[in-house]
């Protein structure tokens, strides 16, 4: 991971939480295995102020891009459960892919799919709905400092 661990702006952690708690349906494994990946992943996260979310974050309601060796490319936006729409490329943030990029950022490879039909995916664009703060790097660092 780029930045070291994931990273949350504080209030949008907290209701990634609360969309896991209440994800009663889970009845698949890859899915299920995710989500307790994202779990485990989210009890190391970096959790920062809105303002300090650096702009290469996958936030709720960010528009990503990624892209596979075998020359998959795919677009999409990360939404609460709520506002899935798959004909226009809306996926929930507690779906297999919203859940395997949540909290990443541009350059961050993940593996996606079934076992045994898994793909590597590396994310190339994140564009964020709001602007984001300039200084982000420095944020960071601070950040890993205080938390080790």
């Amino acid at each position: 991971m780029k930045y070291g661990s994931l990273v949350f702006e504080e209030n949008e952690f907290l209701i990634i939480k609360k969309y896991q708690e209440e994800n009663v349906t889970i009845e698949d494994y890859a899915h299920k295995n995710v989500l307790e990946i994202l779990g485990q992943h989210m009890t190391i996260a970096m959790r920062l102020n809105a303002e300090d979310i650096p702009f290469d974050i996958i936030t709720i309601n960010s528009f990503i891009k990624v892209s596979g060796a075998s020359g998959i490319r795919q677009t999409f936006q990360i939404v609460s459960p709520s506002e899935v729409d798959i004909k226009q490329n809306k996926i929930s943030v507690i779906s297999s892919l919203g859940a395997s990029v949540i909290g990443r950022a541009v350059g961050d490879k993940i593996s996606y799919g079934l076992p045994g039909d898994r793909v590597s995916l590396v994310i190339t664009k994140v564009t964020q709905p709001n602007s984001a703060n300039k200084n982000t790097t420095e944020i960071l660092k601070t950040k890993k400092e205080t938390i080790h």
